[in-house]
Order: structure tokens, then C-alpha cells, then sequence
């Protein structure tokens, strides 16, 4: 598939990814590369050959964070005054 110089690296090479973009469709999360692969925004691939490749990163970061509960202050106690 590919016509350009150097050529790109072919789909069952590791670098596959560095293939040159063919078609881009960003709304629906996928790329077909001019080596023949799809890959898709989670950075998992279909190849010519119809074998997928699972996604090999996160594609999105999830962080969770536990803040510190925060103290009330205390009320002032006022003289003839019954505490809730």
C-alpha cells in the first residue's frame, strides 16, 4: 500500500505504528495507516491479516485522591447557652 520514500514499516513490524495516516476519522476513534493497520484511539490496532493488537498504553489516566477530611472549628460556648 504504501507508494511514498522511505517506506513505512510494513504491519507485522513492531514500529508499525509510524506509518503514514490514510485516513482519519477522530470522531469515530480510528486511523487507517498506509501499511494497511487500523489503530485506535485507545492504541489498540487491527491488522491487514484480520489479528488485533490490545491497546498497549492507558488511553485515559485516572487519578483518585483521597483529601484530608476537613475539621469544623469548634462553636465558642457562650454563658447561659445550651451546646446543640
Amino acid at each position: 500500500m504504501c507508494q511514498h520514500l522511505p517506506l513505512c514499516p510494513p504491519a507485522d513490524a513492531s514500529d508499525r505504528e509510524a506509518a503514514h495516516v490514510m485516513a482519519s476519522h477522530p470522531e469515530q476513534g480510528w486511523s487507517l495507516l498506509c501499511n494497511g493497520v487500523v489503530i485506535f484511539e485507545d492504541t489498540g490496532a487491527l491488522l491487514p491479516d484480520g489479528r488485533s493488537i490490545p491497546p498497549h498504553q492507558s488511553a485515559h489516566l485516572t487519578v483518585t485522591a483521597r483529601l484530608p477530611r476537613l475539621r469544623r472549628p469548634a462553636r465558642p460556648v457562650v454563658a447561659g447557652t445550651v451546646a446543640a
